[in-house]
């Protein structure tokens, strides 16, 4: 086995075919082929499904393509132990994000990769935290940012965000961000949240509880987007964070207003495999993404608590410690 089918591998899954891999890496398409078969005869498995459009990963293929991702990124770190500390970094690095973090951390995230690892290749995965905890383990994805994980899996953490959930309706309802709302004021009020089992849904039926009522939610929606667009319809109000909708309440679109007695929030880290090395591009995007919270915090775009500042831990790599996942 060799780096370089491990190499083609990669890029004939990615595009999905020999030729573009070819115009890619700027080799013969019969040597890519070639270099295919060869791996899969050694392996013993098929690798691809081939057909008229192009090539598809198989499952075993799919299992294949993992281990060459995580080759071929410690052989990226190799190179990078021994290239200078600013030194921009080439390779490819997944992070998976919730949907409320990814709406407003995606382009600032692509922009400092763009400008300080340009060569470097970004994915960035968008799903609930359960999902992305699970990819994590199964090493699809390298980092993720996570909501109040309650998984009994050991995870390396960074905590990023204590945040907190605003009451958010349509245009005209006379909510502000200057007037809180009593979160007793909610009973009987036609709310639009996600399922039962969702993370965001359990702090605020916890939240009800504890006044001593149950919230009235004729209309369930885990998706963040149609949760949006059902309150500009004026078809019910939402509890979200401020952050990804601050836009939308600048335009006047929605209102928001915080919820007090008791204030909802809920608390957001960043989190990496134990199983593994945290990839040097992934540690510069959990960077990032941290330096992108505490501006946006000092701004007022994402009110929440942030950590207080602890010493790292021997070895400077994240602080290790016990996790659960949720799905938010």
């Amino acid at each position: 086995m060799e780096i370089s089918q491990l190499r083609t591998l990669i890029h004939v899954a990615e595009l999905g075919s020999l030729s573009k891999a070819s115009d890619r890496l700027h080799i013969a398409q019969p040597a890519l082929s070639r270099q295919i078969r060869l791996l899969e005869e050694e392996l013993g498995v098929r690798l691809f499904d081939r057909h008229g459009r192009g090539m598809i990963v198989t499952d075993q293929g799919q299992d294949v393509l993992r281990h060459a991702l995580r080759v071929m990124g410690e052989l990226e770190e190799i190179r990078a132990s021994v290239a200078e500390g600013d030194a921009p970094l080439r390779g490819h690095v997944s992070i998976g994000m919730p949907p409320t973090a990814a709406d407003i951390l995606t382009e600032p995230l692509v922009a400092a990769f763009r400008e300080a690892h340009p060569e470097a290749t970004l994915r960035i995965v968008s799903a609930y935290s359960g999902y992305l905890l699970d990819w994590m383990h199964r090493g699809e994805i390298d980092a993720a940012i996570l909501y109040d994980p309650k998984s009994a899996r050991t995870l390396r953490v960074q905590p990023l965000l204590e945040e907190v959930l605003f009451l958010i309706g349509p245009p005209g309802t006379g909510l502000s961000l200057d007037v809180p709302v009593d979160f007793g004021d909610l009973e009987g009020e036609r709310l639009l949240l996600p399922s039962a089992g969702h993370g965001l849904r359990a702090i605020l039926d916890k939240c009800a509880d504890e006044r001593g009522f149950s919230l009235h939610v004729p209309v369930e929606a885990d998706s963040y987007s149609t949760l949006k667009t059902l309150v500009r319809g004026g078809h019910g109000s939402t509890i979200l964070p401020k952050a990804p909708i601050h836009r939308d309440i600048a335009l006047g679109q929605l209102c928001a207003a915080p919820l007090v007695n008791p204030v909802p929030m809920r608390r957001l880290i960043m989190s990496y495999p134990t199983d593994r090395p945290v990839p040097r591009l992934a540690r510069f995007a959990g960077q990032t993404i941290a330096s992108n919270i505490v501006g946006m915090v000092e701004q007022g775009v994402w009110p929440g608590k942030l950590p207080p500042d602890e010493p790292k831990p021997e070895g400077g790599g994240p602080k290790t410690r016990v996790s659960r996942s949720s799905n938010v």
